[in-house]
This record gives C-alpha cells, structure tokens and sequence, in this order.
C-alpha cells in the first residue's frame, strides 16, 4: 500500500460508482455499476480489489482478523483524533473527487442532521459510520478493510459483486462444510449468528460495543450492516436471517439513503461543525478510546 508524507492510499470499491448527488429515485442497482472493462482502469482495479477479497476471505481469515483487533490493543485514541487521522487517507479509486474521508462523514452526518434533527445519535452514527476503516494504517490490505461484506461459512450468493465466479481461488469454495445453502449455519440463526468478512463495518460495530458507547442500538446495527449489500439490497440470505433481522433491515436502509456516496463538491465548513459534534462524542462515546 503506496504511502506518501504520512498519507495511505486505499482503493475503496464501496464508494466507487455511487449515486450522483441526488437520489432522482434510482434503485441502487441504478448507480453501483461494476461491469467488467479491461481498457478502463479505475473498473480494472475495482475488479482486482474484489477477486483479491474474494480469494483471500475465507472462514479461518476472518476468525484471525477477529483475533488480532477485537483485542482492541493496537492503540489509544479519541474519536476526533481518529477522524482528524482518517483525513489522511487517500481514496485513489475515484476520478470524479479527491475529497478526503472526512469530507465524507460530515457530508453524511449533515445529511441525517437535515431530516433528523433531533436524533443526534443519527447524526453521530453517520459521521463515524466508516471509522473502522482507519485499520488502513495499520497495514491491514484494502480488500480487508472496505468493500461490500458477506458472510463466510456458507455457499457465496449470487448477488456479490462479480458473483460466485469470483470465489473460484478461494478455498471455502470447494469445502463441503462451507459451501452448500446453510453451510455451517442453522436455519433462520439470525445475522448475530452469521460470520461476516472482516471490513470496517464489523471492527466499528465491535469498537463501540468494546468502548461502552451510548449509541442507540439501531445506530449499532446501521453500522455493523451498512457494507452487507447482497443481503439489504441483494435480497439473499433470508433462509439465514430472523424477524429481528427484518426490524434491522428497516434501520439499515434509512441509514443507506445517507450514506450512499456523492460526487457533490460542496464541501461541508468542517471547522465551523466540529463544536456540534464534539459535544455529540462527548455525549455518546467520549474520551480516549481503545482501538
């Protein structure tokens, strides 16, 4: 991963080929187009990233990734330290805006504030929804840190991006204990139960839970799922989920109708909106934290 004066330079698929800056009513599948084009290099690079996640996100991966930052040791931080830090990270995959990643988050959480003013434990899920991603410096690989999630452990679903073709070299595809319809799941376990590719949805979700965060659980929940497309937008994995996950469902689409990346150039006044939202840090996850 190429660094330069203090910054790292991620490939994030999962901002890629976004909705533009408004919705016009498109279904999703309208604006994240991953078609397969070799003269194109931004979409080359994009495939690259996934057939790398795809082959290398295995079962026994995602236990050791667990294992090595649900410790939360590697180091001690704010939560506005962490998303000054995340400002560093380069996002080399999209030709329509070199914006920064917090440029991002505020533009998400200004959003929710707008239609949810008085839900500031909205307005603060979405502008930490991606911090997990600050995993990025410490030498975890881009296809371990950003993309759309899935769960491992079980038969690929056609709806992951470039599909099951993609999980040719992988070797939970050929083993019988992970790749039929339930794979190491009981039916309708619930998506608690479910092992999820390790991203940056999972090690946040994890993060405030370690931390003892006063976020709502729904905030929780809109974190740990948001990446998990080919189940809120793909529609697999229901012979997997429960009714609680149906209730989890609706939290994670109205999150995702914020979320959802623009090429907008209007740049939020992050100076002038950073006393709001450290009272909401504060308020909801405050002091120095375990990363």
């Amino acid at each position: 991963m190429a660094q330069t004066k203090g910054e790292i330079s991620m490939i994030d698929p999962s901002q890629l080929l976004r909705p533009e800056p408004t919705f016009n009513d498109k279904p999703i599948d309208a604006f994240r187009d991953y078609t397969v084009d070799d003269s194109d290099p931004i979409r080359e690079r994009v495939r690259r990233t996934y057939y790398d996640m795809h082959t290398n996100v295995t079962v026994d991966l995602v236990k050791q990734k667990r294992e090595r930052w649900l410790k939360f040791n590697t180091f001690k931080m704010s939560i506005k330290d962490a998303l000054i830090k995340l400002n560093e990270l380069v996002d080399e995959s999209d030709p329509d805006t070199d914006l920064p990643n917090i440029v991002h988050a505020f533009q998400t959480a200004e959003r929710i504030r707008e239609d949810h003013p008085d839900d500031d434990w909205f307005q603060l899920t979405g502008l930490i929804h991606d911090l997990g991603k600050i995993m990025a410096f410490y030498d975890e690989p881009q296809w371990c840190v950003v993309g759309d999630t899935f769960p491992v452990g079980c038969k690929w679903a056609d709806s992951i991006v470039y599909g099951p073709e993609s999980f040719k070299d992988n070797p939970d595809t050929y083993n019988p204990k992970y790749n039929t319809k339930y794979g190491m799941y009981e039916p309708h376990c619930g998506l608690d139960n479910l092992l999820i590719s390790w991203s940056h949805d999972e090690y946040m979700y994890q993060f405030l839970k370690h931390n003892k965060s006063t976020i709502p659980e729904k905030g929780l929940y809109m974190i740990r799922y948001h990446s998990l497309y080919p189940w809120h937008a793909g529609g697999d994995y229901r012979h997997l989920t429960n009714e609680k996950d149906e209730q989890i469902l609706q939290w994670v689409l109205e999150f995702n109708k914020y979320d959802l990346y623009t090429k907008s150039t209007k740049v939020p006044d992050i100076e002038a909106l950073w006393p709001y939202y450290e009272k909401l840090i504060e308020k909801y996850i405050p002091g120095v934290c375990e990363f």
